[in-house]
């Protein structure tokens, strides 16, 4: 698990249950009820279990209690507290959705083989107002198959990342993959959230098929390469696909240039130089990536310089931006460039920054300067996955023979395969 952003409210457990155990309304800030809920998922200690335990037996109705709740019952999923399972299993018939919703998830993550609870879950399919793709998922995660019924009908909801899950669930729980179609025709919707979900699902069904669709999927490089190592190491790891097959997929997905995706959105008029420059801003990367390809293809003389006259201003505050800014003066070059992306982007260690560190790395295998090799040769040490094979990518294309010898050893198997390829 990735716990880069775990100690982000910097409490000691016993400050965390401290706040547990104190009123809402006795509270500087209501919310730290939440705080000490969220933060003791770091702590897998009998004393955070039971303080944790103890918020779901709450029964204040008051909001910020409530809210509580629902941050603990998922605090306990991630601590895969068994012992919790009795607790966890009353909150799904708690009145609050959120909390039922929570329940689920966690246990899913705890995992049981109690078919009661299995059962219970499934009811909740008939229950109005419940997050349905999150039980579809965790009723797929159980394999129980006395849901079947009830999932396929969810197969034609409004709701497409409903629908999504339904036919993902159907393919893992029937081994009907007829649909799945479907869910990759979905990675195209206009909407990102669905984009995203669909995206999971196909992780879910172990749809190989869709890895080359997936790595032109216009939305964050997190959620591709995500989607792209998890079905390539199942489907290596079961000798369903090879390395070779799906490297020149995870190879674009790294690389990360926008005319390698399938666009979502579209200009009805050429915009702006201000106005695509601003697009790099949006949550939907769809939208950064048209950007991006706007500027490379229109603004090629002056998008440089109004990029990273708008990065020193905000850029630095926005990672996406960050990222994309990183990326376009990767392709348009010029200036100061090689010092930018070594000192703003290599050897940026912020964690919510990770993402310009693999696109500084590409940016200095395009710049072409030796200078770099040393540099991307250190980062292979990081656990980062996608900094390392960005590094091996960019090594490469500098024509050194010493980096992939020093990943050839690699824990991660991906990694290894892209070194052995290489060396």
């Amino acid at each position: 698990m990735d716990r880069r952003f775990a100690n982000i409210f910097g409490l000691t457990e016993e400050q965390a249950i401290s706040l547990l155990k104190t009123s809402s309304d006795r509270l500087e800030d209501r919310c730290d009820r939440y705080v000490g809920a969220s933060h003791l998922a770091n702590f897998p200690t009998e004393r955070s279990i039971r303080a944790l335990i103890e918020t779901l037996r709450d029964p204040n109705p008051a909001t910020y209690h409530r809210i509580a709740r629902r941050k603990a019952v998922e605090s306990l999923g991630r601590l895969k507290a068994a012992e919790a399972l009795p607790a966890i299993r009353a909150c799904l018939v708690d009145e609050d959705c959120y909390t039922v919703e929570n329940a689920v998830w966690s246990l899913g993550e705890i995992g049981t083989e109690d078919e009661t609870i299995h059962e219970e879950i499934a009811r909740l399919l008939a229950r109005p107002g419940q997050n349905y793709r999150s039980i579809i998922r965790v009723l797929s995660k159980f394999n129980y198959k006395n849901a079947l019924e009830r999932v396929e009908r969810l197969t034609e909801s409004e709701d497409e990342t409903v629908a999504s899950a339904a036919i993902s669930a159907i393919a893992r729980l029937a081994g009907d993959y007829s649909g799945m179609n479907r869910v990759v025709e979905l990675l195209s919707h206009a909407n990102v959230n669905v984009r995203r979900a669909c995206v999971q699902d196909l992780i879910d069904a172990r749809y190989y098929d869709a890895i080359p669709h997936i790595a032109r999927c216009p939305v964050s490089i997190v959620f591709r390469l995500r989607g792209i190592r998890s079905l390539a190491n199942a489907g290596i790891g079961e000798g369903s696909i090879t390395f070779a097959q799906i490297e020149p997929d995870l190879d674009r997905v790294v690389r990360d240039r926008p005319g390698d995706l399938n666009m979502v959105h579209e200009y009805d008029r050429t915009p702006s130089l201000e106005f695509a420059i601003g697009e790099l801003y949006q949550t939907d990367f769809g939208r950064c990536y048209l950007a991006s390809q706007t500027l490379l293809d229109v603004y090629p003389d002056r998008a440089a310089a109004a990029s990273i006259e708008t990065f020193e201003e905000k850029a630095h505050h926005d990672y996406g931006a960050h990222y994309h800014v990183i990326k376009l003066l990767g392709w348009l070059g010029g200036g100061d460039a090689y010092d930018f992306f070594v000192q703003q982007g290599l050897h940026n260690k912020a964690p919510q920054f990770q993402k310009s560190r693999a696109a500084a790395a590409i940016a200095l295998g395009e710049l072409g300067d030796r200078r770099a090799v040393p540099l991307l040769q250190e980062c292979l040490s990081t656990p980062i996955f996608h900094l390392k094979y960005a590094c091996l990518m960019a090594l490469e294309q500098l024509g050194d023979t010493l980096g992939p010898e020093m990943a050839a050893g690699d824990e991660d198997r991906l990694i290894r395969l892209k070194a052995r390829a290489r060396a």
